[in-house]
């Protein structure tokens, strides 16, 4: 944040940077402004059947939290036994080795 500080005070000198710090933040409440209303015209728009949609949900952090490491829905799956295969004696006589691993397929 500091390198930030210096950075913009190099830039944009002493005597500017107010003035444009002002004016992002300006910027940014208009952003925000903007994102709200858009929020707020979808949600009007989806009707009362999407009304317990959370538009959080859309967000790639939460999708890929709630999706990839949440472990709710190993728990509800019954585990699935690994079929056994017969082991053969290594070393039998007159017996090649698979070119391929037998329990991959």
């Amino acid at each position: 944040m500091l390198t930030l500080v210096v950075v913009a005070l190099l830039v944009f000198g002493p005597d500017k940077l107010p003035g444009v710090v002002r004016d992002a933040a300006q910027m940014l409440r208009t952003v925000r402004g903007l994102a709200k209303d858009a929020r707020s015209q979808i949600k009007t728009e989806l009707g009362p059947e999407f009304s317990d949609f959370d538009m959080d949900s859309l967000n790639p952090r939460s999708f890929v939290r709630k999706n990839l490491f949440e472990d709710d829905d190993e728990d509800e799956r019954p585990a699935r036994p690994r079929a056994e295969q017969p082991r053969r004696p290594s070393g039998a006589q007159g017996e090649t080795k698979p070119t391929y691993d037998p329990d991959t397929i």
